[in-house]
């Protein structure tokens, strides 16, 4: 299937999120739609999809003119969606989520849940996907959980899919596995939009890229004739420096401590495990990880809004592991 965008545009108010946009979306091929936070590229991913009507312009699929009143015509037409936040039912197995909306029947409407399976089973196989489809969501890690959707979309015979940065989630790992099974999607003949903001990403699967900026297509072409110096300058209009100039720093005393932390959730699941760590006067300290990991039960636990199951958090040398939000707030 190939899709053509002339001349869309849309507006919120008096916010132009696309002006006069054109593109072409070709079967077989890894389109990279690259351009900085707010730049248009979901909103015109969400026209396509369905989700909103464009003020002007027209989207051909091979040659013929669309026209979508809602995601169930894009979806007919062979479009899929995989958005950056899941939309997927925690307490459902994975073929529960999948053929939710769409399930297979037999007799007098009876849900056939062997085909169901089958179905799911053969989608896996073909496409490499590996995820464990009788497990139920909340079970499954982020990055298998984003392979979920995709077999959603799958399941619903979509010749076209939009990835909505769809590495925001994963670890350098995971991107690389997650690359092997759009590359394989590629090879079968699907169309992919790879919506993102990393540069390097776009140079390493994209076979052409599209650059958008403040609404409007400002530079395409193949990815081999761009550096990342050249992507960067056509996402924000000026030249970037990708070095970043900073003195030494000197940090005085300790301000927020934490000494062997650790907390459960409400299922008595460990969320932290022996956490200490030091922030002192001057210092900016990066806490890094993949959603899920633990960084929201960290600040729930400094600022008291999860009680800590063991270890101690001490404020300029007082210990407020006992203290209240309120307390904790009026100290600082």
């Amino acid at each position: 299937m190939n899709i053509e965008l002339r001349g869309i545009s849309k507006r919120f108010g008096p916010v132009r999120a696309n002006q006069d946009i054109d593109l072409q979306i070709r079967a077989g091929e890894v389109l990279g739609l690259l351009g900085e936070n707010g730049a248009g590229k979901s909103t015109l991913m969400n026209i396509l999809s369905g989700l909103y009507s464009q003020d002007s312009g027209e989207i051909l699929i091979d040659g013929e003119p669309a026209a979508f009143d809602g995601p169930g015509d894009s979806i007919e037409a062979g479009i899929g969606m995989v958005h950056q936040h899941f939309m997927l039912v925690p307490v459902f197995s994975v073929v529960e989520n999948v053929i939710l909306g769409v399930e297979p029947t037999r007799g007098a409407d009876y849900l056939d849940l062997d085909a169901a399976r089958a179905q799911v089973q053969d989608i896996n196989n073909r496409y490499g996907m590996d995820v464990p489809t009788e497990s139920l969501i909340r079970d499954l890690p982020v990055g298998i959980q984003q392979r979920v959707e995709i077999l959603k979309v799958l399941f619903r015979s979509a010749d076209v899919l939009i990835l909505d940065e769809p590495t925001a989630v994963l670890t350098p790992q995971e991107v690389e596995e997650f690359f092997g099974i759009v590359r394989a999607l590629r090879d079968a003949g699907k169309a992919i939009v790879f919506i993102t903001h990393k540069l390097h990403e776009i140079l390493e699967i994209a076979d052409r890229v599209s650059v958008l900026r403040q609404g409007e297509i400002v530079g395409d072409g193949d990815p081999s004739q761009f550096s990342e110096a050249d992507l960067a300058e056509m996402m924000v209009g000026r030249p970037v420096s990708f070095s970043v100039g900073r003195g030494g720093s000197r940090p005085g005393a300790a301000v927020l401590e934490l000494d062997d932390v650790s907390l459960f959730d409400d299922k008595q699941d460990s969320r932290l495990t022996g956490v200490s760590l030091s922030v002192h006067e001057g210092e900016i300290v990066g806490v890094a990880g993949v959603q899920g990991n633990g960084q929201t039960e960290l600040v729930d636990a400094i600022a008291g809004l999860a009680s800590i199951a063991g270890g101690g958090i001490a404020f300029c040398g007082t210990d407020i592991t006992g203290q209240s939000v309120r307390q904790r707030h009026q100290m600082g």
